[in-house]
């Protein structure tokens, strides 16, 4: 919405009032202004996948390429099913891993390598976001021991801490968390100050984040 739109709507209050109120609403998560106006950080469920796909892609190799500093041969990595680890799983080196994703997009990338053993997690596909989850999932993830795990992110405030848009990612991010011994959050400047209906995470309980 523009500020000249919400002058239109509510010509009783006066246009410092309006950004005063639009600054409230921003320091609470809710919208992120913009000049002229602001935009809604609340959303129903994350962003479709194919449309991720194609957002902040600069953003996502830089990332990428910092994650690659953290990762050493013969461990056991875990990838989530975000866009910004498929980033990263097209610029993996071909060395000793253990890598467990739960993103089919993933685990098909890495099939380019040869020396990494890659285990694709069971679970329900999520056609929108292209991860799986579920109970078996939850079952599965139980089983593993996790050296260190990258876990992509949907919103980040320091309210609410690491967010997600569905309850069944809530929990397979929560679990990684809790199994990994290191844990790394990958944050695009663009989910910073955004809301997303679940938290699985507040900012002190993760390692690192790499944005």
């Amino acid at each position: 919405v523009t500020i000249k739109e919400l002058q239109a709507l509510f010509p009783e209050v006066s246009l410092m009032t309006i950004h005063r109120d639009l600054d409230a609403l921003e320091r609470n998560g809710v919208v992120v202004k913009f000049r002229g106006g602001a935009k809604s950080v609340r959303h129903s469920a994350d962003v479709e996948f194919n449309v991720r796909m194609n957002a902040n892609n600069p953003g996502k190799h830089a990332m990428a390429q910092k994650a690659l500093q953290l990762i050493q041969p013969n461990s056991a990595v875990f990838l989530d099913a975000s866009t910004t680890n498929l980033a990263l799983a097209k610029v993996l080196p071909d060395i000793n891993l253990n890598i467990f994703t739960t993103g089919p997009s993933i685990a098909l990338e890495l099939c380019r390598l040869h020396n990494p053993v890659i285990t694709l997690c069971c679970g329900t596909m999520n056609r929108k976001n292209l991860a799986l989850s579920g109970q078996n999932t939850l079952q599965m993830l139980e089983g593993i021991n996790i050296d260190l795990a990258f876990i992509g992110v949907s919103g980040c405030s320091v309210d609410a801490g690491f967010t997600c848009g569905t309850e069944a990612d809530m929990l397979v991010k929560r679990m990684v968390i809790q199994k990994a011994g290191t844990s790394v959050l990958m944050c695009g400047k663009d989910k910073l100050s955004c809301l997303m209906p679940y938290t699985f995470a507040g900012l002190d309980e993760v390692d690192y984040m790499i944005t």
